[in-house]
């Protein structure tokens, strides 16, 4: 007799009692896949096995005002931007899920924080995709000779278990979760299924052992990690590295976070030994700016935390069709093409005749409108044709009515215009916060992007 089967999404997670050719969950076509749920986990009254061990296991609530809380429960990586990123440092017993595009860096991350995590803690680094001879030789190219580092080149989830039992490692490295299945199931490794047990082993290793572990996961061809929202809810905190292969900048992202702050970022650096820290991202991100050019502005914005500078550059030209091309690459495209829409109407400036094209300089997202003044000023200055000065700044929200509107943090935010030797700023003449006083830093108030542009460019 054929048992029942429940029915997952591989993009979204969700579960459905029946095959359907489209998900009714997220919309996808053809992304419905069986599994036997009777496969998944262990039945009641049998013994769980591995990491769910249940026998002889007693449960026991605590009240809330007898858990002590005065030891420290976090502990350093040994890369301080990773530390930022994860809210000053690893959790001791949570789950780390780091996902990204293969290639960007994810295995050589985790690789390299061994070195000084084998300095108070021991190591157990499972590898699905390199024998132990291939993860020897990166680490001699990494330098990493951790005596406390053990590895192990296995994909059977209960083969894991059994040498994290045998082992008993303070933290626990799986390389990658689309590697590890679970050999009770039928489904293949990676699909949902696995990918969903897997973790739930792992989940429950963490919070009943104390062991810190961290998941790698790779990305699909839409950058979703396979079965996003099943993991999303069962791990403590998800990373996401961002970055062109092709460029030597990556940016790691707090997506989620249950200790600390999200969308906090960390940046890095590929060199030929490894990833190295970018303690100053700003300067990075301006650096090889060009002087004088047309259609580029800087401005300020909030990365969790953190305030970095990003330059925006824009291109207008005219077009040859009947209708023209709007591009943006870092910057949302409905918010760009707004703007570009404010800027006709409110500042008189004859755009919509133009292909217009915004970038983002070091593959960086914007997504707080603290950035549309700068946008706005460099698509006029590409239209004009005039310079923007390479000492101004620009921090603002644009309105419909061509409005400038405040922004949070501001007084943050022009600390670090200051610190990277800004002279000049442009910022909303109503703020809700009062600024200090910055030496040798000239705040031009504006209330409008009329007099922002008069005020920058003189039109």
């Amino acid at each position: 007799m054929k048992g029942k089967s429940m029915f997952y999404c591989t993009e979204c997670g969700n579960e459905t009692a029946k095959w359907a050719g489209r998900c009714p969950a997220c919309g996808a076509w053809n992304t419905i896949v069986e599994q036997p749920q009777g496969a998944v986990g262990t039945g009641k009254g049998k013994k769980s096995t591995g990491s769910g061990k249940r026998l002889g296991r007693i449960v026991k609530a605590i009240p809330l005002t007898e858990i002590e809380t005065e030891e420290e429960l976090r502990f350093s990586t040994g890369m301080g931007e990773l530390d930022r990123v994860l809210g000053g440092g690893a959790v001791k017993g949570s789950l780390v899920l780091v996902g990204g595009a293969p290639g960007i860096g994810k295995s050589t991350l985790m690789l390299q924080i061994c070195q000084t995590l084998c300095d108070f803690a021991k190591v157990l680094y499972i590898s699905g995709e390199e024998s132990v001879g291939q993860l020897k030789m990166r680490a001699r190219r990494l330098g990493v000779v951790g005596e406390k580092l053990y590895v192990l080149s296995e994909t059977d989830l209960d083969d894991v278990l059994e040498a994290v039992e045998q082992e008993r490692p303070d933290i626990l490295i799986i390389d990658s979760i689309q590697t590890l299945y679970n050999s009770t199931l039928d489904s293949a490794p990676g699909s949902v299924g696995q990918v969903k047990d897997c973790t739930l082993k792992l989940m429950e290793l963490a919070k009943g052992e104390g062991v810190t572990v961290f998941v790698i996961g790779h990305v699909n061809k839409e950058g979703s990690i396979a079965g996003p929202k099943v993991l999303e809810h069962m791990v403590d905190c998800v990373l996401y590295f961002e970055g062109d292969q092709h460029m030597s900048y990556r940016i790691l992202r707090a997506a989620k976070n249950r200790f600390g702050a999200t969308n906090e970022i960390g940046v890095f650096e590929m060199q030929g030994d490894g990833l190295a820290e970018v303690e100053n991202p700003s300067q990075m991100l301006l650096s090889g700016r060009p002087e004088d050019a047309p259609g580029t502005c800087v401005t300020c914005v909030m990365e969790g935390n953190r305030p970095v500078l990003a330059e925006i550059q824009a291109l207008l030209a005219p077009t040859s069709f009947s209708v023209p091309r709007r591009s943006s690459n870092g910057f949302d495209y409905n918010r760009a093409a707004m703007l570009i829409a404010v800027l006709e109407k409110r500042g008189g400036l004859k755009v919509s005749v133009c292909d217009s094209y915004l970038n983002i300089i070091g593959g960086l997202s914007l997504d707080e409108p603290a950035a549309d003044l700068a946008a706005i000023l460099a698509l006029a200055s590409s239209y004009l044709d005039q310079s923007v000065s390479g000492d101004l700044a620009a921090i603002g929200e644009v309105g419909l009515t061509g409005e400038l509107r405040s922004v949070d943090q501001l007084s943050q935010r022009l600390s670090e215009v200051h610190r990277l030797g800004f002279r000049r700023c442009v910022i909303p003449k109503r703020h809700r916060q009062k600024l200090g006083t910055f030496e040798n830093l000239q705040l031009i108030e504006v209330s409008n992007i009329g007099e922002a542009i008069r005020a920058v460019l003189g039109k």
